[in-house]
């Protein structure tokens, strides 16, 4: 099977998915023009080394890792999710596409992050629809290594989740996010990378739950 042909035999395999509901569509052509397309837009921002590591935070149905580990069969991937369901369904998607370098953890990042195994552990970490740029990037920052890249897919909201942050992502370890803007002249999508200049606080990862409900970057002190 060629890469274009596993392509839309995973936005099939999507659509047909009966225990769980994975993409907000259950029309394969409709999954493959968007869903599938924004991780293709991204495979520019992955890294160029064979062997790095990669983990897609909140994968739900392994969206974009799963499109990442077919297009690069040279990059290792997890797919990180904390539902169960999701996880199995991620789990029989592999199975059926047969892809050899991706696996799937059923846990919460803030969890996964803190098993010391795991810290600044990754080459690039990403997450798609989990959360505003300030959240997504705390929960990113733990896991990704100095020199290391973070990922995210925005939309319309974008100004205004950046300006909630202030330019304070240097406590985070990170540089100034670059914005990379897709789709056509009428899109508000893009593609947000940061980079990994400096260790994160080990005060990060927080409790579960903590990043939605006390913004890092209001938090006095860092350790």
């Amino acid at each position: 099977m060629d890469t274009n042909q596993a392509l839309i035999k995973y936005a099939e395999l999507l659509a047909s998915c009966t225990s769980v509901r994975l993409t907000g569509t259950r029309d394969a052509k409709e999954i493959l023009d968007t869903h599938i397309q924004d991780g293709l837009e991204a495979l520019k921002f992955l890294p160029e080394t064979s062997g790095s590591e990669i983990i897609d935070v909140g994968s739900g149905g392994g969206l974009p890792g799963i499109v990442w580990a077919i297009c690069r069969p040279d990059l290792n991937i997890i797919l990180l999710d904390s539902v169960g369901k999701k996880c199995r369904a991620s789990q029989e998607i592999i199975d059926n596409l047969n892809l050899k370098n991706i696996k799937v953890i059923c846990s919460r990042s803030e969890d996964f992050a803190k098993l010391n195994s795991n810290r600044e552990r990754f080459n690039l970490a990403c997450a798609r629809a989990v959360a505003d740029v300030g959240i997504t990037a705390e929960l990113l920052s733990p896991l990704v290594q100095v020199g290391g890249s973070l990922l995210t897919f925005k939309g319309a909201k974008l100004n205004q989740e950046l300006e909630q942050v202030n330019n304070k992502w240097r406590y985070l370890g990170l540089s100034e996010p670059e914005i990379n803007f897709y789709g056509g002249d009428n899109s508000s999508k893009s593609i947000l990378i940061w980079h990994k200049v400096a260790h994160c606080p080990k005060i990060f990862p927080r409790k579960p739950g903590d990043a939605a409900n006390k913004f890092w970057f209001n938090l006095k002190n860092f350790k």
